[in-house]
C-alpha cells in the first residue's frame, strides 16, 4: 500500500487490517472545538486514532501567528510516534467536512515532513458510513513507534507574502468562502477582507456533488484557468488559518500541478496587524 493523495472507501476497507496502516480521525468544528473528539468517542473507523486540529496539528498561538500556526517539529514528530507512525507506515486521514481538516494532516506529513505514504479518504466519514463500512467506539491499542522528520521549505511566512504583494511572479490563492474573501462577512476573525491581489478558490469547489474530489482532468482545467499562465511554484495558498488551504494544495497535486506553497498564518495572522493592507470586494 503506497498511496499519496486519495484512497477510496473500497480500497481502504480491503486494507483496513494491514499492520502498516495508521488511520487518523481529523473531524473538527471551528466553532465547537470539542465536537470532533465527541464524534470520535461515539463512533469512528476501526483502529483510528484521533487528531485534534487545535492541539495536535497546530502549535501554540501568540495572538500574532494566526489561529493554527505550524506545530513544533519535535513535538509533532513525538505525537506521531506515540500514535504508531514511523517511516514504514501508510497513513490515511479523514474528516466529515469534505477533507477540510484531514488535508491539514496530509500536508504536514506529505509536504512539510516528507512522509510520502499518506492519503486522504475520498468522501470522508460520510462516504464510509454510506457504504455500510464497519465503525467502532473502541480506542485503538497503539504500539508506539519512532518518527523522524525534518521540515522542508514548503511554506512561507507573513514577511514573504508582504514583500511579494506587487510581485507579478507570485499569486496568493484564498480558500475561504467568496463572501468572506470579499469582506462582506467575517464570522471568525476580527477583520473582514482579503490579502491584496489574492484570487479566490473556495476549497469546496474541489468536490463533486457526492462530496468526493473531482477528477484529475476537471481539477486541472479549473486550476489552469485560475492560475492563468502562472506555474504551480509561483502559487501560495492561504485560508483563514492555514487548514482548508491544504485542500487546494491536494487538489492541485491530484491535477498534476505540484510545487505550490502554504502560508500557514493565513488571514488570521495577516489581519492581526493593522499596518498590513487589506482589500475588499
Amino acid at each position: 500500500m503506497n498511496t499519496r493523495t486519495l484512497i477510496s472507501v473500497d480500497d481502504l476497507q480491503r486494507q483496513l487490517a494491514e499492520p502498516a496502516l495508521v488511520v487518523f480521525d481529523c473531524r473538527h468544528d471551528l466553532m465547537q472545538p470539542d465536537a470532533g473528539a465527541e464524534a470520535y468517542a461515539r463512533s469512528h473507523l476501526p483502529g483510528a486514532r484521533f487528531a485534534q486540529c487545535d492541539q495536535d496539528l497546530s502549535g501554540a498561538k501568540t495572538g500574532k501567528t494566526g489561529r493554527h500556526p505550524l506545530p513544533d517539529p519535535a513535538v509533532f514528530s513525538a505525537w506521531l510516534g506515540r500514535n504508531g507512525v514511523d517511516s514504514s507506515k501508510q497513513v490515511v486521514t479523514y474528516d466529515h467536512a469534505g477533507g477540510a481538516s484531514a488535508t491539514r494532516l496530509w500536508w504536514l506529513l506529505r509536504h512539510w515532513l516528507g512522509h510520502e505514504r499518506v492519503a486522504v479518504l475520498d468522501g470522508g466519514w460520510e462516504a464510509w458510513v454510506a457504504a455500510g463500512a464497519p465503525v467502532s467506539a473502541e480506542v485503538a491499542q497503539v504500539a508506539p513507534a519512532s518518527f523522524s522528520g525534518t521540515p522542508r521549505a514548503v511554506s512561507v511566512d507573513v514577511s514573504y507574502v508582504l514583500s511579494h504583494l506587487n510581485d507579478p511572479d507570485l499569486v496568493v490563492i484564498d480558500a475561504r468562502a467568496p463572501e468572506r474573501y470579499r469582506g462582506e462577512t467575517e464570522p471568525i476573525d476580527p477583520v473582514a477582507g482579503h490579502i491584496p491581489g489574492a484570487r479566490n478558490r473556495l476549497y469546496k469547489n474541489n468536490l463533486d456533488a457526492s462530496g468526493r474530489f473531482k477528477t484529475a482532468e476537471a481539477l486541472r482545467a479549473e486550476f489552469t484557468a485560475l492560475l492563468a499562465g502562472m506555474r504551480p511554484d509561483q502559487i501560495v495558498h492561504q485560508c483563514g488559518s492555514g487548514v482548508s488551504a491544504c485542500h487546494n494544495i491536494l487538489a492541485m497535486e491530484i491535477a498534476g500541478l505540484t510545487g505550490s506553497k502554504l502560508y500557514p498564518g493565513s488571514w488570521s495572522e495577516w489581519c492581526a496587524d493593522p499596518s498590513r493592507p487589506i482589500a475588499r470586494g
